[in-house]
């Protein structure tokens, strides 16, 4: 018998507020264990919580970009269960009244489209931190109460490429609309896949097994081909698969059981009595509709017709709105996308990886980095030298000019001289010129590098190639 695999996903993407969800506490990442708390997060007797008006701007924004309906009215409830790293022994999220919920996000998977149903996305408090270091465990509640928004697919995806196409393809659209900063290893951005199979062609979903809280794209490829292995192994084998929590493991590269899964019925959820419901007016959501800048598929759909760019160079470019503005900034200086782009993408994105700097950060504005492409497309200089004094323009403040100008590299274009440097080879490589009259092309490319050679590799190696053949040609 053979099997198909049924996936789906919740993501727990942590919300770019100053303060958390329901106290004034900062969200700070890195700051010293338990220092970010206060008698509301850490759940002590008589506090009260009062709703960050924040992070309900963000969860509508991102319901309006996944294309979801923003319920007008929508509760919080409390969801039972007992970790030390909850210390109020509940999760503040909400249940049958969620904020968003009946949307969609399309991504590509190696080049097609795909769509995938989008069942929810909530609001809750994320909990604090278990750590382990031999027989001791330590908590740290500085991550308590910091707002997360989870988005609930429906079982749409069947492979683990898929599930990392559309990972990729939400945090892309979270970062766009600034709600989440999609930092995978500082768990901004966490994935559960609910993992499943059945037999091909069955209309019925077998019984699922979680996979929690994974926080980079390698580990969740990795843990769904591992868990679809391992449960095509037990049903061919004619074992059962029970329904459970189960972590990564990465030191052993496999699953491990963490837990037995929970029901609904096991958090026994009720209205928090704390918390009155949300009633979001129409008008509210018209305006936060406004403030949704283009998304990553739009602006993609748009440097393809725009700018002609090839579908590879606009996926490249768009990934991120700072990589995009920073392309769009330089067109608009300089019209030569095509040119831009090959060098965006190769020697400016390779600066920024060796040097840990984001793209809003970086050194060599668009203004500068165009001061360098003009010297290339009017032939000043050729592009590996442009390549090579790249990370100079990087590391300091000069301008692309006055480097060429001070190390002595602007290219030798002027067809005069290059015609008296190609006489000159001619006269002195006469069996070679006889040879390439004779039919053996292949020989004028020694020609033109004798000629690279007289002119210290300063020669235009185009317009050597056109002039040579022309006067050979005579």
């Amino acid at each position: 018998m053979t099997f198909e695999t049924v996936i789906g996903l919740e993501v727990h993407a942590q919300l770019q507020t100053q303060s958390k969800l329901f106290c004034g506490c900062a969200t700070e990442f890195g700051s010293p264990a338990n220092t970010r708390t206060c008698p509301v997060c850490l759940g002590l007797p008589g506090s009260l919580p009062v709703v960050n008006k924040r992070a309900v701007e963000m969860a509508i924004r991102t319901g309006l970009a996944l294309n979801c309906t923003v319920r007008p009215t929508n509760q919080f409830a409390r969801k039972n269960y007992f970790y030390p790293d909850l210390p109020k022994g509940y999760q503040i999220s909400q249940y049958d009244q969620p904020i968003c919920e009946n949307g969609w996000l399309e991504f590509k998977k190696n080049g097609t489209p795909r769509r995938v149903r989008i069942r929810r996305a909530h609001l809750e408090e994320d909990a604090g931190k278990n750590s382990h270091a031999g027989v001791k465990s330590f908590v740290d509640l500085n991550r308590a109460g910091t707002p997360l928004i989870e988005i609930v697919t429906e079982p749409d995806l069947c492979s683990a490429e898929e599930v990392v196409s559309y990972l990729k393809s939400l945090r892309d659209v979270l970062m766009y609309i600034d709600v989440c900063d999609g930092n995978m290893e500082q768990g901004s951005l966490r994935c559960e896949p609910n993992l499943s199979l059945r037999p091909a062609g069955s209309g019925e979903l077998g019984t699922k097994v979680e996979l929690k809280n994974i926080n980079s794209f390698k580990f969740v490829k990795d843990a769904i081909d591992y868990e679809i292995k391992r449960q095509t192994k037990v049903l061919t084998e004619g074992g059962t698969v029970h329904q459970e929590t189960r972590l990564w493991d990465i030191e052993r590269s496999q699953t491990v059981v963490m837990r037995s899964k929970e029901e609904a019925h096991d958090y026994r959820y009720f209205p928090d009595p704390d918390l009155v419901p949300l009633d979001i007016p129409d008008e509210w959501v018209d305006e936060l509709r406004s403030t949704i800048q283009e998304l990553p598929k739009d602006r993609h759909q748009r440097f393809l017709k725009d700018y002609g760019l090839p579908d590879y160079d606009a996926g490249v470019l768009t990934s991120s709105r700072a990589l995009a503005d920073y392309f769009e900034g330089c067109v608009t200086c300089f019209p030569e996308p095509k040119l831009i782009s090959n060098f965006i993408m190769s020697e400016f994105l390779r600066e920024l990886h060796q040097s840990g700097t984001a793209v809003e950060s970086s050194p060599v504005s668009p203004e500068r980095l165009v001061g360098l492409l003009r010297l290339v497309h009017d032939e000043t200089i050729s592009l590996k030298v442009a390549k090579e004094i790249f990370p100079e323009l990087y590391a300091g403040d000069k301008s692309a000019a006055q480097l060429v100008e001070e190390k002595g590299l602007r290219q030798l274009s002027d067809e005069g001289e290059l015609r008296a440097l190609i006489d000159a080879v001619i006269e002195q490589h006469p069996a070679q010129v006889t040879q390439y009259r004779g039919g053996k092309e292949t020989v004028l490319g020694f020609l033109v590098g004798q000629v690279m050679k007289r002119s210290g590799g300063k020669a235009n190696p185009q317009k050597v190639n056109v002039l040579f053949k022309t006067r050979l040609s005579q």
